[in-house]
């Protein structure tokens, strides 16, 4: 492959010596650089309404020193380029004097392939698939009235140079199918939405059984919601399904465990390291080494390795995501959790896969000890505020339970909360764990990069549900 490296129009001795230049006296830093293609194909409605294709190259060009930090990028790889960055990322050494931190530890491990994800299946095999997609869910329910089907692709190479000239690269593919439905009958609609996707090729995405089922499952919900009543409102014991409703952890919870909340005491859990803060029986994991995954990594965006870090353990908190920056000035040491989107942004502490471990309760058992509550199955969007750790989060799919047992579907729930006050409200742990189905992006301060979430199936006692039958 290619080095990135080489593609600048001097030699890769004078770049990093301009790097060495740059970063001397600061604290750390490093040159990012990136290639990267992507692929984006949007059947909707009949028709192939959006077909892309883009590829982007750059440098970004770091300085820390202590809490500050320089930052200049560019998509010219050329001498002078560099050199007007060094000159800005420079400024943020002025009267400082650090010393360069030691480089990450190297790793030799592959969390997933190298190979392009794009090329294979063609753009037509893709295309006629989406159209295939669309032709079979019409002609399986006379119900339907609309279907958007999309294949989403990328394929990145990272290489990362540190001021004492060492190297790291890494080869990120990823792929994504959705299927999402409208149904109708007389003049009401409701959607359903499934998708799947991974750091791998489209292989097993786009198999016949994998796209209907899919498929199949996108017309499920929708169906299931076109049967539901309005959702009532008031205090309700919650049953959480598995897999993708640990997008609520990830929103609540997660986020407030970041390192950069921490160190400026905006979070919600700021200095309760080694304090109960869930209930005894939650312990939530960031696993960034799960082959394949989509928010897995071999190396973070700084060049440190990824692991799983246990955040709360037995309801304590024992421990946050780190980036290098915010590590070091924590005392604490980084976790492999600076990421970035891309060459013209700056690394922060970022999840990778987020979740609550299995318990040991069986999901039947934990949908039969609730007499009236709400079974949440699937969730949409939702708002979360860190600081105090107020969250909303809006059901795609949900039910009553009543006197043990799922009953009629509910439309318009909304689960209200706060997440260090929810975690303690956490009853009954499943023992199903399971990650969602590989669909997750997460945003932070404008900039989104792939996740996973997961979580068992969970009893949460008295939780807020808001919803128009009172």
């Amino acid at each position: 492959m290619t080095s990135l490296l080489g593609q600048f129009d001097i030699s890769e001795d004078r770049v990093k010596e301009i790097v060495a230049d740059t970063i001397r006296g600061a604290d750390d830093g490093e040159l990012f650089l990136e290639y990267s293609e992507s692929e984006a194909l949007m059947f909707d409605n009949g028709r192939l309404k959006t077909a892309n294709f883009n590829t982007d190259q750059g440098f970004g060009l770091r300085a820390v020193a202590g809490e500050a930090s320089g930052y200049a990028h560019s998509s010219d790889l050329s001498e002078a380029a560099l050199l007007r960055a060094s000159d800005a990322v420079s400024a943020v050494k002025g009267g400082y004097s650090g010393t360069l931190a030691a480089a990450p530890a190297r790793t030799n491990r592959h969390l997933y392939g190298e190979e392009n994800p794009i090329p294979s299946p063609s753009f037509e095999a893709k295309a006629k698939l989406l159209q295939e997609i669309d032709a079979w869910l019409r002609n399986n329910d006379p119900r339907v009235r609309q279907v958007s089907a999309s294949l989403v692709s990328s394929w990145q190479h990272v290489e990362i140079v540190r001021g004492d000239g060492q190297l790291v690269r890494d080869v990120r593919p990823l792929v994504r199918i959705n299927v999402s439905v409208v149904v109708g009958q007389g003049d009401r609609q409701e959607s359903g939405s499934y998708g799947m996707g991974g750091r791998k090729g489209f292989g097993e995405f786009l198999t016949e059984e994998s796209w209907k089922h899919a498929a199949s499952e996108a017309l499920r919900q929708a169906l299931v919601n076109l049967e539901a009543v309005p959702a009532p409102a008031g205090t309700f014991d919650i049953v959480l399904s598995s897999g993708w409703p640990g997008v609520m952890l990830h929103e609540a919870v997660g986020h407030g465990l970041e390192g950069d909340f921490n160190r400026k005491k905006t979070s919600a859990f700021a200095g309760l390291l080694g304090q109960q803060v869930a209930a005894k029986g939650v312990t939530v994991v960031d696993d960034g080494t799960i082959a394949e995954r989509r928010g897995s990594l071999t190396v973070d965006d700084e060049g440190t390795p990824s692991a799983r870090n246990v955040l709360i353990e037995d309801g304590k908190l024992v421990g946050y995501m780190q980036d290098r920056q915010n590590a070091r000035l924590m005392g604490m040491k980084a976790t492999g959790n600076g990421r970035r989107e891309g060459y013209a942004h700056e690394p922060m502490p970022r999840m990778t896969n987020t979740y609550m471990t299995s318990g040991d309760m069986e999901p039947a058992e934990i949908i039969a000890s609730v007499k009236n509550g709400v079974y949440a199955v699937s969730f949409g969007g939702g708002q979360v505020d860190i600081t105090s750790g107020k969250f909303v989060f809006g059901c795609t799919e949900a039910y009553m339970i009543e006197n043990g047992k799922v009953t009629q579907p509910i439309k318009g729930a909304m689960l209200i909360g706060n997440g260090p006050d929810a975690m303690h409200r956490v009853a009954m742990v499943g023992n199903d764990m399971k990650l969602d189905t590989g669909i997750g992006m997460c945003g932070k301060a404008g900039q989104g990069v792939p996740v996973g979430v997961g979580q068992p199936h969970l009893r949460m006692n008295q939780m807020t549900l808001g919803g128009t039958r009172v």
